[in-house]
């Protein structure tokens, strides 16, 4: 065993997300830890790799084993390359070398015994760094940097400097450079575009020590896993198969259990109705009495609370003018020295939907952006329609103490309190959630949140950054409902194919224009 967690219980606040959890994690198993947004997967993935204690409870790993972890909030540091970066996956390496050169300062005050001990460690620590290819360190980096188009970034460029998908790439490529024994990953789908996805598919497949993957991308799961571990009311429980199979026992598991329930509530019913008709009657006392004992010692069986389902209905304004927006000779980036396009000359109309793809850091994000007027155009320009009512989702926002109410509060000044609580539990949050600061929720709670602004305002024009990011399946599916029952007009950065298939009407690929093709 890899991985031992019993008796797991932990909260925050009033809010329990494990009751008496358990876990094992056996060599070769390829694990998906799935669950609504909210249930606890990141939580999980912190306390087993100790940066969260639990309230209660015991989280064993197997000695020597070291441990990988891919982090949808990991930070990057300013002023670090990506060299450097990909470098710190060999730290521990340069610590044996530089204890190693240690050694070798003492070597002249060493008396004979001293001395045979040195040597030894010596030769451990050197036998240590061959096998480990550390000579080769610089010919590894490079070679990943290359799978991962990472090369032509520069390897001196700051990381801090780079877009979410190149970040996840580069700390992505740390990670399995470090190569460790076991893989913890958090949504490491998220941000990275079909080549990389396709790519990192493949290295799962073949990997032959064990993972725990968290991912709300399903087609993905299916391709790469064998167990999986879901996440609901506190509770985690295995399956044996990949998430179709899961899906499939866990709906006879639980119209199973609401068939008991019902047959158990009509047996309650039956028992309580004869105790009330018969005990005050001195000949049907005994029987009453030892029905109401059955009562009393019955384990009533509890179906689990629905969780709130998210509804997303976006609000319209009136009808924009025929061209939305037209670029002329449009070049976008951040720096005249370095565009990121060649000249585009596209153009869309009223009543469009699409979709924009391209690879990672060729400039999507920065469309939008040079599009909206929110970063200047490094050539040409950008013309917009009349009547435009915009809608933008950003890829990324930075958390303040705000709570979610404040939040909607301060973007719908009119709105009486029941009428923000009702916009948030429409999205799909609940009370406690409502309540609690928009940077203590998870990924998908925020983007709820953040969803929630943009559906309450009247809107012609919806210009979404990879908005499917963090969302569970009941949110996608409802969000590909809602968007494609809109009737404005949609510009929709996405990586997922099943997301924009059969809601797009069309598709451009930035990389026409791109400068590195």
């Amino acid at each position: 065993m890899i991985l031992n967690v019993e008796n797991l219980s932990h909260g925050f606040g009033d809010r329990a997300i494990f009751n008496n959890v358990s876990f094992r994690l056996l060599k070769g198993e390829h694990i998906g830890l799935v669950g609504a947004n909210g249930e606890g997967k990141s939580t999980f993935m912190n306390i087993v790799t100790g940066k969260l204690m639990p309230d209660e409870g015991k989280v064993e790993w197997n000695k020597n084993v070291r441990v990988g972890y891919l982090d949808q909030h990991a930070v990057l540091t300013k002023g670090m390359t990506i060299e450097e970066v990909l470098k710190s996956a060999f730290t521990y390496l340069f610590d044996m070398e530089a204890k190693m050169n240690e050694i070798c300062d003492h070597m002249a005050d060493a008396d004979e015994n001293q001395m045979n001990e040195m040597m030894e460690e010596l030769g451990t620590i050197q036998d240590m760094l061959t096998n480990h290819d550390f000579y080769m360190i610089d010919a590894k980096v490079e070679e990943i940097a290359r799978a991962f188009g990472i090369l032509e970034l520069g390897l001196d460029k700051d990381v801090t400097e780079l877009s979410g998908g190149q970040r996840t790439k580069i700390l992505l490529a740390k990670l399995l450079l470090e190569k460790p024994d076991i893989l913890l990953l958090d949504e490491p789908t998220n941000y990275l575009d079909a080549n990389h996805i396709e790519w990192l598919k493949r290295y799962l497949q073949e990997y032959e020590n064990a993972f725990i993957l968290i991912s709300h991308d399903i087609p993905f799961l299916n391709s790469v896993v064998n167990i999986i571990y879901h996440m609901e009311n506190q509770e985690l429980n295995r399956y044996v198969g990949d998430y179709d199979k899961f899906m499939e026992v866990y709906e006879v598991k639980k119209s199973q259990l609401e068939a008991a329930y019902k047959r158990q509530q009509q047996e309650i019913a039956d028992l309580k109705d004869f105790v009330a008709r018969n005990k005050a009657r001195v000949s049907t006392r005994n029987m009453a009495m030892s029905r109401q004992k059955k009562l009393d010692k019955m384990e009533v069986i509890e179906l689990a609370g629905e969780k709130p389902k998210p509804e997303f209905n976006f609000k319209e304004a009136r009808a924009a003018g025929r061209i939305i927006f037209e670029t002329d000779d449009l070049v976008i980036g951040y720096d005249k020295e370095t565009p990121l396009s060649k000249p585009i000359n596209l153009r869309m109309e009223r009543g469009e939907k699409i979709a924009l793809i391209g690879t990672n850091g060729i400039g999507k994000t920065t469309f939008l952006k040079s599009v909206l007027g929110l970063i200047p155009a490094l050539g040409g320009k950008v013309t917009l329609g009349d009547y435009l009512y915009k809608g933008y989702f950003e890829q990324e926002i930075e958390g303040g103490t705000n709570t979610c109410i404040e939040e909607i509060w301060d973007e719908f000044p009119s709105y009486t309190q029941y009428e923000v609580r009702s916009a948030l539990a429409k999205c799909g949050l609940t009370t406690k959630h409502i309540e609690s600061q928009v940077r203590v929720l998870s990924g998908g709670e925020q983007a709820k949140v953040r969803l929630c602004k943009l559906i309450n305002k009247e809107t012609n024009v919806l210009l979404l950054d990879e908005p499917t990011n963090h969302l569970d399946v009941d949110a996608k599916e409802e969000l590909k409902r809602a968007l494609t029952e809109y009737n404005g007009s949609i510009l929709l950065v996405c990586h997922e194919p099943e997301f924009y298939d059969g809601l797009a009407d069309k598709i451009w690929n930035l990389e026409e224009f791109s400068l590195l093709s």
